[in-house]
């Protein structure tokens, strides 16, 4: 536990000067439409009351600003991705926390909504943390996960590995200056789409209702789940 936190940490304190560069550049620019699909699935209205989870440098949040959300607070264990977050916003200081998802020191019943992009597979227990989701959300909210998968087609599947274990770390690697953190994201991936199934963990949390939606030939999926 300590071992995965500490070098996760590590990594996103290490690339953050360059995460937003880097995230916009090795997706095409798709990283932006995925945020705003899973945002219209998620049923935010201007009450609503958001934790967004593993936020990074708060590109989740600020779109959700966007759509009118005035509530919204960012949670990440990389300190150096908060600082990034209150200095792209000027809403949001004094609204960000330093914490891990497995033990969220909110209260229950708290927030309507829970949103996390690309972050779920840096857990380490997931089941736990799903936990605490369903602990903090009131009664009828909502948890948003937006996070890779590896595409069922044959072809596809063969393209996206090549991509993710060849060009994403190179470029990653030369621009960020930090060649193992852009080894680990992509491999972080495919061993947690052969492990771990998102509908199945959010059900056992207690979850009612969750659903499934696949993104951009399969490549990234949205998980809705409902108290």
């Amino acid at each position: 536990m300590e071992e995965k936190k500490t070098k996760v940490k590590r990594i996103f304190d290490s690339i953050s000067p360059h995460y937003d560069f880097l995230n916009h550049l090795l997706s095409f620019g798709l990283d932006i439409y995925w945020r705003k699909k899973a945002l219209k699935l998620s049923d935010l209205s201007s009450e609503s009351i958001l934790l967004d989870i593993a936020c990074g440098t708060g590109d989740f949040a600020i779109a959700a600003r966007k759509l009118g959300v005035i509530q919204i607070y960012g949670a990440d264990l990389s300190q150096n991705m908060l600082k990034l977050f209150v200095e792209k916003s000027n809403w949001i200081n004094g609204k960000t926390i330093q914490m891990i998802a497995e033990k969220l020191p909110l209260k229950n019943n708290s927030v309507t909504n829970i949103t996390i992009a690309f972050g779920v597979r840096n857990f380490y227990d997931i089941k736990e943390g799903f936990k605490s989701f369903h602990r903090i959300l009131k009664p009828a909210g909502t948890a948003t996960i937006l996070e890779f998968r590896m595409p069922e087609n044959l072809f596809f599947k063969r393209l996206y590995k090549f991509y993710f274990k060849k060009i994403l770390p190179f470029v990653g690697g030369i621009i960020s200056g930090d060649k193992e953190a852009y080894k680990y994201l992509p491999s972080s991936v495919e061993e947690f789409d052969e492990k771990i199934n998102l509908v199945k963990l959010m059900t056992e949390a207690g979850f009612e209702k969750v659903e499934n939606y696949n993104l951009t030939f399969g490549t990234v999926q949205v998980i809705i789940a409902k108290k």
